[in-house]
């Protein structure tokens, strides 16, 4: 179930003193508003942080509910980084993203889909590369493809716009002219949609097609030179197929030539065959290529090959109990430093690595105090860098630093929530406690605005994280899977890192693999305990609930233990066999369970909460999409039909209709919200 989130008991970003929070809130503003779900709905989200190359300017993308469109909605937003000054670029009611400048900042081009009665492309509804003149904000549609643009790059000049653009293909094996002569029924395999890629002339605004070999892109990255690309292909569109059969191929544009990378170091030497390939990033030397893989359940690697010289790929190691986090990896301008995003004890931090002749030097982290990093952009000197960065008292906002140094000071340039400035926020804080086999875990507690110990006791919401793969950050958050909400009500919650989760080393990640419903179970109940012990939770009064692992967790808790009073399982995996066979990405199950079904049947029944299902007496929310790919809808049925039909425990299910894995209109997700907040009161406080 991937989910990435984001990821050292160290001071806070805003105790550090090498940090200036610019327009951090004074300390004389009141806190008088207590938080509520309504509020979930009021907070602006900031994704892809571009910097203009002169470093005067920022763009980004801002993402806010809108109730009578049933949806978030995103924009771009500019903002002059001197005096701060920002102005909204975009106002339609179509989703803008991957905002990119031209290399003289005139121009910043991005994809969207503008949709007009009866229109044809560029207005068809399909993703279209578009771009903003800077000098009049004029808008313009530069691609017009009948099934749209999947991603695009500007060259190195800004003379030509590289895109990858959609085909329907249709396998042509033996069975092709029955699936064409009955082509009513729907069928497993035999059409696809490959991506041909494409360049615009920007100058004479003619296109050609650079190549189309028939093949499935995911991501793709053009040299400085233009002479090489870089693709990860597959051979089919089927998400199957990326988690274990792709491929880096490096095109030579002069030649014509196509060459797949060898694959024995991420493939036949790592600890999965399953592994996700991203991240592509070329050097200014035009041959060296920086990529990333992730596993489920193991650590993530990084890699450098030069495509000219006849020398060995090199691997980057983090530091310490770092784990790569995301795709997100950047050479520096102008420098021979790689640099990217690293998990560190529900942290994230910006680090940059020395790449010097085929070699790995000095690894710095760049930016100074605790942050939790989303994205991040160089100027085109690569001495400044702007980044979004979340901590105890906003959400993400935009921030710059120098990046020339360790650990720089930064300053913050936004405050696009500033209603938070007057909440009463939850008190945060980093506990930690023994597993029962001696490891040390952590969790990240949240307590009620001004709550002091002498007051009581307080119910308890133990709130899980998803991937396993991933980390709940400390940071603050207003989830509607639960963080800030119940705080907001006098509740405890607590979101335990349990083992499996990234930033605490490799063998805290790894030592969940063939453990699942076991290990990560005895973590999670011992935190409970510690806060039982510490005398701040009322061990009588306490409920569960996550999403995704969150969920599956969810469903292991109940049926382990009855001490709790409520749960509320999201999205949860129950039988692992049919994870395994509905799954859009089963090498997930795979690797945790150390094999297929049939050559592990005890792993499967170990790791299936049906398995355990009799034990379980704690009424049950079930929360689950309608057209969820990533854990289908029949565990929520199975899980139902368990507590409703067999064993009479209260229950409740309730089916997003048009929904996947997560909650994507607004309606959907206030219900959730609404429904876990009744849910708990009821079963737990007897409301």
């Amino acid at each position: 179930m991937r989910i990435y989130s984001y990821i050292s008991m160290m001071a806070i970003l805003l105790s550090s003193p090498l940090a200036i929070d610019a327009q951090a809130a004074p300390a004389t503003t009141p806190r008088t508003h207590a938080i509520t779900i309504d509020d979930f709905f009021d907070i602006g989200q900031m994704q892809d942080v571009a910097i203009s190359p002169n470093a005067k300017q920022a763009v980004w993308l801002e993402s806010r509910w809108d109730e009578a469109l049933d949806k978030a909605q995103s924009d771009l937003w500019l903002i002059n980084t001197q005096d701060k000054k920002s102005q909204r670029l975009t106002f339609t009611h179509d989703n803008e993203s991957s905002p990119v400048w031209s290399h003289d900042g005139e121009f910043i081009y991005f994809i969207s889909a503008d949709k007009k009665d009866n229109a044809k492309a560029p207005f068809n509804g399909k993703n279209q590369v578009f771009r903003i003149t800077l000098a009049n904000l004029a808008i313009q549609p530069m691609t017009k493809e009948e099934l749209g643009v999947n991603a695009f790059q500007l060259s190195a000049d800004s003379k030509s716009l590289y895109f990858l653009a959609n085909k329907e293909s249709t396998d042509t094996d033996q069975w092709a002219e029955m699936r064409a002569n009955y082509s009513a029924p729907k069928y497993a395999h035999g059409k696809r949609d490959t991506n041909p890629l494409k360049v615009l002339d920007l100058t004479n605004f003619k296109q050609k097609t650079v190549l189309d070999d028939d093949k499935v892109v995911w991501q793709f990255n053009v040299n400085d030179s233009g002479s090489k690309i870089a693709r990860i292909t597959t051979s089919d569109n089927e998400l199957v197929y990326y988690e274990g059969w792709s491929n880096i191929e490096i095109f030579d544009v002069k030649t014509a030539s196509n060459k797949v990378i060898d694959d024995k170091q991420w493939r036949q030497q790592a600890p999965s065959p399953y592994g996700w390939l991203l991240g592509l990033d070329w050097h200014q030397d035009n041959q060296q290529l920086a990529f990333r893989i992730d596993f489920d359940g193991y650590p993530g690697k990084l890699f450098v090959v030069n495509t000219q010289a006849n020398t060995p790929t090199i691997e980057l190691k983090p530091i310490g109990k770092t784990t790569f986090q995301g795709g997100d990896i950047q050479w520096r301008p102008k420098s021979n430093e790689l640099c990217y995003l690293g998990a560190q004890s529900a942290r994230t931090q910006l680090f940059c690595s020395q790449i010097n002749k085929g070699k790995v030097g000095d690894t710095r982290s760049v930016l100074a105090g605790d942050t939790v990093v989303g994205s991040y952009s160089f100027g085109a000197s690569g001495k400044q860098v702007v980044f979004s960065h979340n901590s105890l008292t906003h959400f993400h906002d935009l921030f710059i630093a120098d990046a020339d140094y360790k650990r720089s000071q930064f300053k913050r340039l936004t405050n696009i929530n500033p209603q938070v400035d007057s909440w009463q926020l939850p008190q945060i804080s980093v506990v930690t406690w023994k597993a029962p086999d001696g490891a040390t875990v952590e969790g990240i507690l949240e307590l009620p605005y001004g709550y002091k110990k002498s007051q009581g006791k307080l119910p308890l919401v133990v709130q899980i994280h998803g991937g396993p793969t991933a980390a709940t950050p400390y940071s603050l958050q207003h989830r509607s899977y639960g963080r800030a909400t119940f705080p907001a009500s006098g509740w405890a919650l607590l979101s335990p890192n349990y083992r499996g989760s990234t930033g605490y080393g490799d063998k805290f990640l790894t030592d969940l693999v063939g453990k699942e419903h076991q290990i990560e179970v005895a973590d999670i109940m011992a935190g409970v305990d510690k806060l039982i012990i510490d005398g701040i939770v009322d061990g009588e009064k306490m409920a569960v609930m996550g999403w995704s692992n969150g969920g599956y967790l969810t469903n292991a808790l109940i049926s382990t233990t009855n001490r709790f009073k409520a749960a509320s399982s999201g999205a949860g995996v129950f039988d692992q066999r049919l994870q395994w066979m509905q799954e859009d990405t089963p090498g997930h199950v795979i690797n945790f369970m150390q094999g297929l079904p049939w050559a592990q049947p005890d792993a499967y029944d170990k790791a299936s909460s049906l398995t355990y299902a009799n034990n379980i007496n704690t009424p049950t929310l079930i929360h689950i999409g309608e057209h969820d790919q990533r854990v289908p809808v029949g565990h929520a049925q199975g899980l139902y039909r368990s507590l409703k039909h067999y064993l009479n425990v209260p229950v409740e299910m309730i089916v997003y209709p048009g929904e996947g894995h997560g909650l994507n209109l607004y309606q959907h997700r206030k219900a959730k919200m609404e429904w876990d907040k009744k849910w708990f009161e009821y079963y737990v406080l007897d409301k």
